[in-house]
């Protein structure tokens, strides 16, 4: 079972691992800090180096306990100790990007009750669905407001992790439809400090002073109670 690194450190940009496999051109670690890509986050990329060579990571994808990178450019052996490094500009925006919209999710939570039905994240933006079926201006000027109000105040991004049974007693999922696969005997939560926890398997900055000022850009009509909003950040 490969090691996913990023669970534990959101801020690991480079590691050490061995190759477990090699198919075509695709490789297999037995750790890794690549995020595999889910939950509207995208994968990682970056570079793979061992002894005499070197390959660029275009790609990653969790099959069953593997991890596979595929690559391009030069192979390494089974067997070969290989240094792994993040694209980490890249990296820290999704991250910031990404704790912007579980802000954005408990602030639609707390005001609206609304659920969470689709999101993406991108380096330079991100968005969110909503099961709403009014957004008009006033409430995205209140939506954004009170989500900077949380930002502004400092909190800490801390990650545990809950026995099934104790999380499903919880009330953690902010998903109109819950993903938590039946089969994981413990999940993954993370928590704005002392104002909302969401399961969750991605990557996040350690701050909310480090997300910058959360600005919506955007809001779409997605169906009779579906309702879009995008987001872009700003430094300070």
């Amino acid at each position: 079972m490969a090691q996913l690194l990023y669970l534990h450190d959101s801020y690991l940009k480079a590691f050490d691992a061995t190759v477990e496999g090699v198919q075509g051109q695709v490789v297999a670690l037995d750790r890794t800090a690549f995020y595999a890509g889910g939950g509207g986050q995208p994968v990682d990329v970056g570079t793979l180096r061992w002894s005499g060579g070197e390959c660029r990571v275009m790609d990653v994808r969790k099959d069953g306990d593997a991890v596979w990178h595929m690559v391009e450019g030069a192979l390494p052996a089974v067997g070969a100790a290989v240094a792994g490094a993040l694209d980490w500009n890249r990296r820290y925006a999704i991250m910031r990007h990404h704790s912007a919209l579980h802000v954005l999710v408990g602030v639609v939570y707390r005001q609206f009750n609304a659920l969470v039905t689709g999101g993406a994240i991108y380096p330079d933006r991100a968005r969110m669905d909503f099961s709403l079926e009014d957004l008009n201006k006033d409430r995205v000027a209140a939506i954004e407001a009170e989500a900077n109000r949380v930002i502004g105040e400092h909190r800490r991004v801390l990650v545990r992790f809950l026995p099934r049974e104790e999380f499903d007693r919880s009330d953690l999922v902010r998903l109109a439809k819950n993903l938590v696969p039946q089969g994981i005997s413990e999940v993954r939560v993370v928590e704005i400090e002392g104002f909302d926890a969401q399961a969750d398997g991605g990557t996040h900055v350690g701050n909310t002073s480090e997300i910058g000022r959360l600005v919506v850009t955007k809001t779409e009509n997605k169906g009779k109670a579906n309702r879009r909003l995008e987001i872009a950040l700003t430094v300070g």
